[in-house]
């Protein structure tokens, strides 16, 4: 038994936050961004607007692009970093809002990683005969754990959700997945307060993302380029094999060098970081979703995905879609 992708979704607020915007808010500017990082503008959760909110609307558009009723699904993994709440996780209120009931939801965290974990996840239980149709969803309110003060990372994030269905099937559609994480590299990207180390910073409002970026841009770049052999080894394929590589969106720096790695043309690699900047587990299914629906990506051919994020953590995962 294998899964493969039966259909994707994705969704973004309606606020738009340009980078002419964050001129008025920290010592930036719009060239220094677009050159640095790719990004022009990224969208921000409206107040009462929740992570749970957005990916109900990616989860309902990838139901609708695979033409599944919510009652089919029988796995439910949403990966997030910004949960509504401690309990019950993002999966089980997702749930709710789908009106299914009685088969697992959980979440995943491995932040910018989280949607590659979430699928491999799924993909494995998928392969063992635990569920049969599984909805993965990577969602994400990055918005309400940075620093809008903090010109380094303010600039950066961006909220919104993307979503698949996966379903078994006799032809393989997943081909490998490869997970990696070394909490070695905690201090270099990282949340320094939490509701069980130090509640009342949390409680204050003072548990804001803090990264050191030109180490983690450093550590990326190396470990992307290794996950890619990695994979393909795995699958016995070659990087000539690859149709499309779509990569966390985090920065048009580190997208470019993993394309150099790959030898592939840019015209071969989804960038949506523009339009949205970094929405960590959100955005690879959220690029997946943007090239399927304008027609680039068809049936059939070889998509590489992959992430780095907090932890810090990495991976892959390989289709044919």
């Amino acid at each position: 038994m294998h899964s493969r992708i039966l259909g994707t979704g994705s969704h973004l607020p309606d606020k738009v936050l340009t980078n002419a915007d964050l001129e008025k808010i920290v010592d930036t500017s719009d060239q220094w961004i677009r050159e640095r990082t790719g990004i022009e503008e990224r969208r921000i959760v409206a107040d009462g607007e929740s992570t749970v909110d957005l990916a109900e609307s990616a989860a309902r558009n990838a139901l609708g692009a695979a033409d599944i009723e919510p009652g089919d699904i029988d796995l439910i993994i949403v990966a997030t970093t910004t949960p509504d709440r401690v309990f019950p996780s993002t999966a089980c209120l997702l749930q709710q809002r789908l009106d299914i009931h009685g088969c697992p939801a959980f979440d995943v965290q491995a932040v910018c990683t989280g949607f590659i974990y979430a699928t491999s996840v799924a993909d494995s239980m998928i392969r063992s005969g635990a569920a049969r149709t599984a909805l993965v969803v990577g969602a994400e309110c990055m918005s309400r754990i940075v620093d809008w003060s903090d010109r380094g990372t303010c600039v950066l994030f961006g909220d919104g959700a993307g979503a698949v269905v996966l379903g078994a099937s006799d032809e393989p559609g997943l081909l490998s997945t490869r997970l990696h994480a070394d909490g070695a590299y905690e201090k270099l990207l990282y949340v320094p307060y939490g509701v069980s180390s130090r509640p009342e910073k949390v409680r204050d409002g003072e548990a804001y993302l803090q990264m050191r970026g030109n180490e983690v841009f450093r550590v990326a770049v190396n470990t992307l380029g290794r996950i890619v052999d990695e994979t393909l080894d795995d699958a016995g394929l070659h990087k000539s094999d690859i149709d499309w590589l779509i990569p966390h969106q985090a920065n048009i720096r580190i997208i470019n060098a993993t394309a150099r790695k790959l030898g592939m043309s840019l015209d071969r690699v989804v960038v949506t970081v523009d339009k949205h900047g970094n929405t960590s587990a959100a955005s690879v299914p959220m690029a997946l979703d943007a090239a399927v629906r304008d027609g680039r990506i068809q049936r059939g051919e070889l998509l590489l995905m992959e992430a780095f994020g907090g932890g810090f953590t990495w991976g892959s995962v390989l289709a044919r879609y």
